[in-house]
């Protein structure tokens, strides 16, 4: 379906906004962008993130630089959709063979750092997220587990457009506890994915190393209702309370239908006012 469809689609849901992702746009055109801006804004929803999925790691040079621009004009489409406060979420980029630690360390950090400056001029928050592997991709996450994420928030300055887009799931799915994850970033999160990710019977998170070198998701991973997985919410939202995180929570949920959605949006909302205290 188109990203229209979508919207309109998504009305049926008890949602405040809808997130959007690179790949659902046919054009990256002003006047593209401002009729999905409008599209979103007439459906009576936010735009409080743009999904993107720069491969900062890339072992050729000039690909890289390529990122960067192709990234910092994702900044501005971004900021065309949600205006000052949205949230872009960046990656480090694949994990490709070729690179060492600490070649891709330096990489994901010097192409973070380049959208910086065009993030602060348009009030834009960079999200990095511990993220798996995008559809599109050979191979997973370069910081994907969780001491190379950590070494990578550490090359970053500290500043205020800058922080983590926290995805327990993907934790789960690394071989990583992420309610250890939460703990050592609670206080840079600025936007996260409540999704509960399961996999196939009989399949491990072994398995999932034989899929790397073949594009997109492996097929042993499966998303389903938010809150009926292996992540502890209970734990993972009393810390980001203690912390007074105010951002977006995402469902990242859907793949199974628009009924499973509104399960997951159901058990948010009960989530957020058992902890927060508050109906949103």
């Amino acid at each position: 379906m188109s990203v229209f469809d979508w919207i309109e689609q998504a009305k049926q849901l008890d949602a405040d906004g809808l997130e959007m992702y690179e790949g659902f746009f046919t054009s990256l055109e002003d006047a593209y962008i401002d009729d999905v801006a409008s599209a979103i804004q007439e459906a009576g929803f936010e735009m409080p993130m743009l999904c993107c999925s720069p491969d900062f790691t890339n072992p050729s040079p000039e690909k890289r630089l390529q990122t960067v621009a192709y990234q910092q004009q994702m900044i501005q489409v971004a900021h065309r959709l949600g205006g000052p406060g949205v949230v872009c979420r960046v990656l480090s980029g694949q994990r490709w063979p070729e690179i060492t630690r600490e070649e891709g360390l330096k990489y994901a950090a010097d192409g973070i750092q380049a959208c910086l400056p065009l993030a602060m001029e348009l009030g834009v928050t960079l999200g990095l997220e511990n993220h798996y592997k995008d559809g599109y991709w050979l191979y997973a996450e370069f910081a994907q587990k969780m001491d190379v994420f950590l070494d990578l928030l550490d090359l970053i300055t500290e500043n205020g457009n800058f922080g983590v887009q926290f995805d327990p799931s993907n934790a789960v799915v690394a071989g990583d506890d992420p309610v250890e994850l939460l703990r050592r970033v609670a206080n840079r999160v600025v936007s996260m994915h409540a999704s509960d990710r399961f996999l196939v019977p009989g399949a491990t998170l072994e398995d999932l190393k034989h899929a790397e070198g073949s594009a997109g998701y492996a097929a042993i991973l499966k998303h389903g209702v938010t809150g009926q997985g292996l992540n502890d919410y209970a734990a993972i939202f009393t810390i980001l309370r203690d912390v007074g995180y105010s951002g977006w929570i995402s469902i990242e949920d859907g793949m199974n239908g628009m009924d499973e959605m509104a399960e997951s949006l159901a058990f948010l909302r009960r989530s957020v006012e058992h902890y927060w205290g508050k109906s949103v």
